[in-house]
């Protein structure tokens, strides 16, 4: 039977199905998202060299310039002459393929190489998966005649803060999982031979969809094994804040759709939009709306950031996955009902904050009246951490963060369109509510994770000027739309629109 990957084995872990259809039908594969993930995996691959390679004397094994027999030729006399540091060694062994992330030669001097083989993760703990990854990395390594002095994973260190310069140590966290790996080499073994035997089925697995589908990721076959199951006129879905746990007591007891959910096991949110889906009708209580709202007079302004996450920090004094603004949005309307629109936003590639805090204290800080946002404990932690970084600005800051209102609760309190489906973000509540506006009629960014990947985009050295000002564009659209969408949302609710 042919040596299958370590992804393979793991796909198995998780369903196999899933390993199937990997194999025999990957092109039903729905792969939105994994081009961003891919990214991250990179990014901390190449910090991981930065660390564990300081010198520079290690080889990088790279499968975008060398074939993959080439790559295999290669890592076995590397391994074999155990001199120097190596990244993403492959080889077989035992039914199974896999790349080590770190292959460190130990120095204690022994007859033959021995190796510190170190799997590099891209999370902030060691996760259960992750220790069926070293299991079967431990296994495929032994099985291929390699001498492991020690098994680790190194994860992310959310502590770290990065002081510039190219300066990565401490970036991540090392856990000896050796004994552990060494304890499972039978677990291990097991999994290949099940696996390989699944592999050569040729028929699909009848295995039906369920919580493995999710867990520990999402399946990106889901779709394709959903086809077939009868789907609800009513799902549960559309239930807001719905727990796994009453989703598998409805299931067991034969409860898919909304239509069946007794009234008593449901809170009051969640009755209220089992009421809008069923009748079809919008639930507005005007009256409360205003009433919330009534003590807020004008001028009101309408603030939105947008942030980006980085897992290996680029800008000195930033942490892992910090949240960092980068670009803000603000609407005003003033007393006489005039709106105006002011706009921060740096595509530079150094550090934007200081300069987003100064401009956002000019525009909004030493001034009077409630600022409008739509989930306010995300922008009260920004500018929170901004005040605290820039202490200079601190006041003004602030200011702003006790005149915030928050229309979320004020929303969801009194608004509920069955078109919602369970939803209150801003993007599920804008086309119910104020249905001349619409985030479809954005080009390129059109939610906040586009947002942030776009961002990162534009920053990149390799990215031309006319790429960037495009993006530039395209950034700006969509943080106003956020805050013209609470601008119409609010008149709405005050009665006004």
């Amino acid at each position: 039977m042919p040596n299958l990957s370590k992804s393979k084995i793991i796909a198995y872990r998780q369903c196999p199905k899933r390993l199937w259809l990997e194999i025999h039908r990957p092109e039903l594969r729905d792969d939105s998202g994994s081009q961003a993930a891919f990214a991250i995996g990179n990014e901390v691959g190449d910090a991981a060299r930065l660390v564990y390679d300081a010198d520079g004397d290690g080889v990088f094994l790279d499968l975008d310039e060398i074939s993959f027999s080439t790559l295999l030729k290669r890592s076995a006399e590397l391994l074999a002459e155990g001199k120097t540091a190596i990244f993403e060694a492959g080889f077989t062994g035992g039914g199974g393929l896999a790349l080590a992330d770190v292959m460190l030669p130990d120095q204690a001097g022994s007859a033959t190489p021995r190796w510190h083989m170190i799997e590099v993760k891209a999370s902030t703990s060691v996760k259960d998966y992750h220790r069926d990854d070293i299991a079967v990395q431990a296994y495929v390594a032994t099985a291929a005649g390699i001498e492991l002095a020690s098994v680790s994973l190194a994860h992310i260190n959310r502590d770290f803060v990065y002081p510039g310069g190219g300066d990565y140590r401490g970036l991540f966290h090392e856990e000896d999982l050796t004994a552990e790996a060494t304890a499972r080499r039978d677990d291990a073994a097991g999994w290949i031979t099940a696996a390989q035997q699944v592999a050569a089925r040729s028929e699909e697995p009848a295995i039906d969809t369920g919580s493995h589908c999710s867990d520990p990721f999402d399946c990106p076959f889901l779709p394709h094994c959903n086809r077939a199951n009868p789907q609800p006129d009513y799902p549960l879905d559309v239930l807001p804040r719905l727990q796994r746990t009453d989703r598998e007591h409805w299931k067991s007891a034969g409860v898919v759709d909304l239509r069946d959910v007794p009234d008593a096991e449901l809170n009051a949110l969640q009755r209220r939009v089992k009421q809008a889906t069923l009748s079809g009708q919008t639930f507005f209580d005007h009256a409360g709306a205003a009433a919330e709202l009534a003590p807020h007079g004008l001028p009101a302004w309408f603030l939105d950031f947008e942030t980006v996450a980085f897992p290996v920090p680029v800008w000195k004094g930033t942490r892992p996955y910090q949240q960092l603004p980068f670009q803000y949005s603000l609407h005003r309307v003033g007393a006489s009902g005039e709106t105006t629109h002011q706009a921060f936003l740096d595509l530079g590639g150094a550090d934007p904050r200081e300069a987003l805090a100064t401009s956002l204290v000019v525009d909004c800080g030493n001034a009077t009246g409630p600022v409008f946002v739509y989930n306010a404990g995300f922008e009260r932690s920004v500018m929170r951490e901004l005040a605290r970084q820039f202490p200079q600005h601190a006041a003004g800051l602030h200011q702003i963060c006790d005149r915030l209102v928050d229309l979320l609760p004020i929303t969801r309190n009194h608004y509920c369109h069955p078109d919602q489906c369970g939803s209150w973000s801003i993007k599920a509540v804008l086309p119910c509510m104020v249905p001349e506006l619409s985030y479809a009629q954005l080009d390129g960014v059109a939610d906040g994770a586009m947002a942030a990947t776009a961002f990162r985009e534009a920053i990149a050295r390799s990215t031309s000027p006319e790429r960037r000002q495009q993006i530039e564009q395209q950034l700006l659209d969509y943080c106003q739309l956020d805050t013209l969408a609470m601008v119409r949302m609010w008149q709405v609710l005050r009665g006004d629109g």
